[in-house]
C-alpha cells in the first residue's frame, strides 16, 4: 500500500504538471496537435500519460532492484538481499497496475473521441481494438509505438508474476523465464521514446531519457559478469553448464550484446543524435514496420519455449520451493 500510495501521488503530480503545459502552450504534444490544447476536455488523454511516466519511473527502479538482487551484492548493511527482493517484489506489481492503468485511460479518452462518429456500442469496440488488441490501432506513430507498449504490458504479465507460480513450475524454470524480463522494460523504453509527451522531439529533455538508460545498461552488463548465483556464472569447462538454462555461447553472445548498447548509449547521449524528429521537420514514418516487431516477437517466444524444453521437468523441481529470501548470504542457489 505505501508504494501504491505513492505512485498515485507521483502520478497526480506528473498529471498536474502535464495539465499545466497543455494550458500555457509548452506541451511538445499540443504544438504538433494544436486541437488538444483544451486540457480540461482532454484531461483523460494527459491523465493517460501522467500514468504512462509513472509507469516508467518504476519500471527504472524495479529493474534497479532486481538487477542488484541477482548481480554483485551492494556491501551496505542496511540494504540486505531479502529486503531487495522484498522492494523488487512490490515495486514491480505496481508497475504492472500503472501500465493497465496507462492503458486503461487511453481507452476511455478514444471512447469519448469516437462518440461523435458512432453509437455507443461501437465507439466503445472501436477504442478496445485501437487501445487493447495489439495491432488494432492503425494509423500515425500509433500503429508502432501502441503496438510496442501492448507487447510490453501483455509480456509483463507472465515474465513479471512467474515467481509466484514458482510452486508449480520449480524455482529453476520461474528463475530462467524472469530473466527475460528485461526485454519488457526495452519495449517500454522504445515505446516512451517514440510516443510520449514531452520527448516527443530531439532536445535535451529526450537525451536525458537516453542517459538514464546508461545506469540499467551497466547495471545489467554488471549482473551478467559477476551474477550472484555461482551456477549463472560463465565458466567454459564447468561440468554444470550442462543444467543452464542457456549454453556458453548464448552467454558470451549476451554479455557483447550489452556491452556494445553501453557504448550506444554513451554516443547517443553524446551526440545528441538518436534519430528522433525535430520540431521544425515533416513527421518522419516510425521505425520500424509492423512485420519487424511481429517477426521479433517469434524469435523472442521460441527463445522462450527453448529455454523451457531445455529445462523441462525435473524430479528435484517437483519439491516445494525455497522462498528467494532464504537464499544463503553466499549467494548459492535456492535449494528446492
Amino acid at each position: 500500500m505505501p508504494d501504491a500510495s505513492l505512485a498515485l501521488v507521483v502520478t497526480v503530480l506528473i498529471y498536474w504538471l502535464l495539465y499545466v503545459r497543455a494550458e500555457n502552450g509548452t506541451s511538445a504534444t499540443v504544438k504538433l496537435m494544436p486541437d488538444m490544447a483544451d486540457a480540461g476536455e482532454f484531461w483523460m488523454y494527459w491523465m493517460c500519460q501522467a500514468f504512462g511516466w509513472s509507469a516508467m519511473l518504476w519500471a527504472y527502479v524495479t529493474v534497479i532492484f532486481g538487477l542488484l538482487r541477482s548481480g554483485p551484492r551492494p556491501r551496505w548493511r542496511r540494504l540486505p538481499a531479502a529486503r531487495l527482493e522484498k522492494w523488487h517484489r512490490t515495486t514491480s506489481l505496481t508497475t504492472i497496475a500503472l501500465m493497465f492503468m496507462h492503458a486503461f485511460f487511453f481507452f476511455t479518452d478514444q471512447i469519448r473521441t469516437n462518440q461523435d462518429q458512432w453509437s455507443l456500442g461501437r465507439s466503445v469496440w472501436t477504442a478496445f481494438v485501437d487501445v487493447f488488441v495489439p495491432g488494432g490501432y492503425a494509423t500515425g506513430t500509433g500503429r508502432v509505438a501502441i503496438l510496442i507498449g501492448l507487447l510490453a504490458m501483455y509480456l509483463a504479465l507472465p515474465l513479471g508474476l512467474a515467481f509466484y507460480l514458482r510452486h508449480r513450475t520449480g524455482s529453476r524454470m520461474w528463475l530462467a523465464l524472469h530473466r527475460f524480463v528485461i526485454v519488457v522494460y526495452i519495449l517500454s523504453a522504445w515505446h516512451t521514446l517514440l510516443y510520449s509527451s514531452q520527448a516527443w522531439f530531439d532536445g535535451p529533455f529526450r537525451t536525458m531519457v537516453w542517459a538514464l538508460q546508461i545506469p540499467i545498461a551497466v547495471l545489467l552488463l554488471v549482473r551478467l559478469m559477476s551474477p550472484a548465483r555461482p551456477g549463472e556464472r560463465l565458466r567454459l569447462r564447468d561440468p554444470r553448464r550442462r543444467d543452464a538454462a542457456l549454453p556458453v555461447s548464448a552467454r558470451l553472445l549476451g554479455r557483447i550484446v550489452v556491452g556494445a548498447t553501453v557504448l550506444g548509449l554513451f554516443a547517443v547521449v553524446v551526440t545528441g543524435v538518436d534519430g528522433g524528429r525535430a520540431p521544425e521537420a515533416d513527421a518522419l514514418v516510425p521505425w520500424s514496420h509492423k512485420w519487424v516487431i511481429w517477426a521479433g516477437l517469434v524469435l523472442f517466444a521460441l527463445a522462450v519455449v527453448a529455454v523451457i524444453l531445455r529445462l523441462g521437468p525435473r524430479a528435484t523441481d517437483t519439491a516445494k520451493p525455497a522462498a528467494p529470501s532464504e537464499e544463503p548470504a553466499n549467494g548459492t542457489p535456492d535449494r528446492v
